[in-house]
């Protein structure tokens, strides 16, 4: 499988799961100078701005090894970003991470983990 079209099935499969999580999605890719937040949700009246890491096989780590300190420095600007430029959004934020492994046979999820709060 393509890295887009993994990717593009990862934050598929995370939109559903958060779902039946009881969150919000509010906004998917959004993008801007700094990065791009993946889903954009709110839940117990907290914007949480979710980043999707999809990995097929674990030749190159999981998902969670995947988050660089870049990464999470640039999720961190786009977060603030979007909060000073939105109005009528909730004050309280959180940055979310969903680790997703797809099984390369199947084309299906093996594993889906949130992590909440992940960066701080």
């Amino acid at each position: 499988m393509k890295k887009q079209s993994l990717g593009m099935l990862g934050e598929k499969l995370a939109c559903d799961f958060l779902k039946k999580k009881n969150y919000r999605i509010v906004e998917k890719n959004y993008r801007c100078s700094y990065g791009e937040i993946d889903i954009v949700t709110l839940k117990n009246n907290a914007l949480r701005f979710v980043e999707v890491r999809t990995k097929s096989g674990g030749t190159f780590g999981s998902p969670e090894e995947s988050i660089t300190y870049a990464k999470k420095e640039r999720l961190i600007a786009s977060a603030l970003h979007y909060t000073s430029s939105h109005e009528n959004i909730p004050q309280n934020w959180h940055i979310d991470f969903v680790a997703v492994e797809i099984d390369n046979i199947k084309g299906k999820a093996k594993r889906i983990e949130l992590i909440e709060n992940a960066i701080g």
